[in-house]
């Protein structure tokens, strides 16, 4: 049981990636931290994950992984010459297995905290002022006032919640009980086909369920470049994803154990009846009861928490990180540097601010869609010219070997600089490939640079070679 103290140098609210990351660094610089969350990190609690691995993303991929090799065995293995009779699907131990990896990454996660000494405990925190937190908790604390010359608000984000759709995740689904499903939905629909839609599409259909994505939006991905939108969209419905855009959910109903969903589109009134409906409709950031209202904290009237370039809040000694905040996209890897860097202010330690036009963005389906920088519409309407590269991966060698070859890497790159303004990726292992992209770009390179650096082969890597010499051969 941790002895909690009246007075910390840093409370942080929060244990997602971005909490975490901050208490860390805080303890590390000889901070005294103290980081609460209603969720509990606890070695000695084999059942319980931590916010940290319950943020979403490491749970998908787990999920991802199983469907993958499964999809694999089905439809690969005998272009291998390797014969396979059957191939059952044990779902309860697929989802027990990712459970089982994120209390691992929870537990390390309390060593870590244990190694550097900072206090943890599950609590509701409440800001009060610039100086003072309010924890109250069931458990051990009730209603107690603890001071700190620095808070950092972590409260990370929460689903969208939709009228007409009531979630009893029994039927009707939120992101998180999707991914506890016991048995594959003979025909699930999935509203939203964004990032998380698409994710949670990408596992379920692999699985064998008949899948169809509800999307608000006329266009598909339309936040990345559209030459990749175009891609994705021609390989995800060749995998046997339904993806329905420009459609408005009216209405939905749970009946005879099915749920009727009733939407529209510009072909007029439609149903459909599905086993399961998901919601992966976006995220808010979580900021409702963040503050007392005498606290005065500033938000936005989206919710998202008001602060400056230095992640600064309007109150003095009160920062706010992650997804709470409208800087960057809300991505864990992004809310994780914001965690460091308000760290290292707090210590006085002078370090770079955070470029928000250098972070890596990353779907994980499969084919991994992945990018960095602007892409070549957002050029285009600015009216930068710009030299375009691209590379098919049909043509590399590992991927021919490992029958990955759907998809390309686009690189864009200043026309009278030759400096690398986007990268852009769909294909296997985009994810680990945008790293180099976003280094390169984090040190100015040009097309050149990435043409002239001499990679393995056979590897993946080669494609980002190839993409920039072809930009260079124009």
């Amino acid at each position: 049981m941790v002895k909690i103290k009246d007075k910390y140098d840093v409370i942080v609210m929060g244990a997602g990636p971005a909490g975490c990351a901050s208490a860390t660094r805080c303890a590390q610089l000889g901070l005294k931290t103290l980081c609460i969350d209603t969720v509990q990190i606890s070695q000695g609690q084999p059942s319980g994950v931590g916010t940290y691995a319950n943020s979403g993303s490491l749970a998908r991929v787990t999920l991802l992984e199983s469907a993958k090799l499964f999809d694999s065995l089905i439809t690969e293995s005998r272009a291998h010459g390797i014969i396979v009779d059957t191939v059952d699907i044990d779902v309860q131990k697929m989802v027990q297995r990712k459970d089982t990896i994120l209390t691992e990454i929870t537990q390390s996660i309390a060593k870590v905290f244990k190694q550097h000494k900072v206090d943890f405990i599950q609590a509701q925190a409440k800001l009060l002022d610039g100086k003072r937190v309010l924890v109250t908790s069931d458990i051990d604390i009730h209603n107690k006032t603890i001071a700190a010359e620095h808070i950092v608000l972590a409260t990370d984000s929460v689903p969208i919640a939709i009228a007409c759709v009531p979630i009893d995740n029994e039927y009707i689904l939120d992101s998180s009980a999707a991914l506890n499903l016991t048995e594959i939905p003979k025909r699930l629909a999935i509203l939203g086909a964004g990032v998380l839609g698409l994710e949670l599409a990408g596992i379920w259909n692999r699985l064998g369920a008949e899948t169809i994505l509800l999307e608000a939006q006329d266009t598909f991905l339309d936040l990345a470049d559209h030459q990749i939108s175009r891609e994705a969209y021609k390989v995800f419905t060749q995998q046997g994803l339904e993806l329905k855009l420009g459609t408005r959910v009216i209405s939905t109903k749970i009946s005879s154990k099915k749920v009727l969903v009733e939407y529209q589109d510009n072909d007029g009134h439609h149903a459909i009846r599905v086993d399961k409906l998901i919601i992966a409709s976006g995220r808010k950031p979580n900021s409702d009861n963040l503050a007392a209202p005498e606290a005065n904290l500033l938000l936005d009237e989206n919710g998202f928490v008001h602060v400056n370039e230095n992640l600064r809040t309007n109150l003095p000694g009160v920062y706010a990180i992650g997804d709470l905040t409208i800087l960057g996209p809300m991505l864990s890897h992004k809310g994780m540097a914001e965690g460091v860097f308000v760290a290292e202010k707090i210590a006085s330690i002078q370090s770079l601010p955070i470029n928000y036009n250098i972070i890596p963005n990353v779907i994980y389906t499969e084919p991994e869609i992945a990018w960095v920088g602007k892409t070549e519409q957002a050029l285009k309407a600015i009216r930068d010219k710009v030299t375009v590269g691209v590379y098919h991966l049909n043509g590399n060698s590992r991927a021919k070997s490992a029958h990955k070859t759907n998809g390309f890497v686009k690189v864009i790159a200043c026309a009278k600089t030759d400096i690398i303004l986007g990268v852009h990726i769909i294909g296997s292992h985009a994810s680990e490939l945008i790293a180099e992209a976003a280094l390169a770009m984090e040190f100015s390179a040009s097309q050149e640079d990435l043409a002239r650096t001499i990679h393995a082969y056979p590897s993946f890597s080669e494609s980002l070679r190839e993409a920039s010499m072809a930009a260079k051969m124009k």
